[in-house]
């Protein structure tokens, strides 16, 4: 169940995070209503996370997932394309979260 919650409070806060570009500093309601309880759902369900899943396991992947997604939308949508240094950091992020879920041993399995 951990890392369903896990999954849920990327997706939030992704769409949270671009909501807040869209707000254009809270200045826009409905971006910003979706900023405030897009953030809230992922903090709770990042809460219920900690529960099974170890807080720095938990925060490594919730973050490093988020950060890719968040500029995978953001070139989508708003046409902030990475440039290649940006795409090579983002890969390491990727490698780094497959990283501690394969080899690690304090992810539950």
């Amino acid at each position: 169940m951990g890392y369903w919650y896990l999954t849920v409070a990327i997706i939030t806060e992704v769409i949270a995070t671009n909501a807040l570009k869209a707000s254009e500093g809270f200045s826009k309601f409905f971006p910003s209503v979706i900023v405030v309880v897009g953030y809230g759902v992922s903090f709770f369900c990042l809460s219920l996370v900690l529960r099974t899943i170890p807080v720095s396991i938990a925060y490594a992947v919730w973050s490093g997932v988020g950060i890719v997604l968040v500029g995978i939308v953001a070139a989508l949508v708003f046409q902030q394309v990475p440039d290649l240094p940006a795409i090579i950091g983002m890969l390491l992020i990727i490698t780094g979260v497959v990283v501690i879920n394969v080899f690690s041993r304090t992810v539950p399995h």
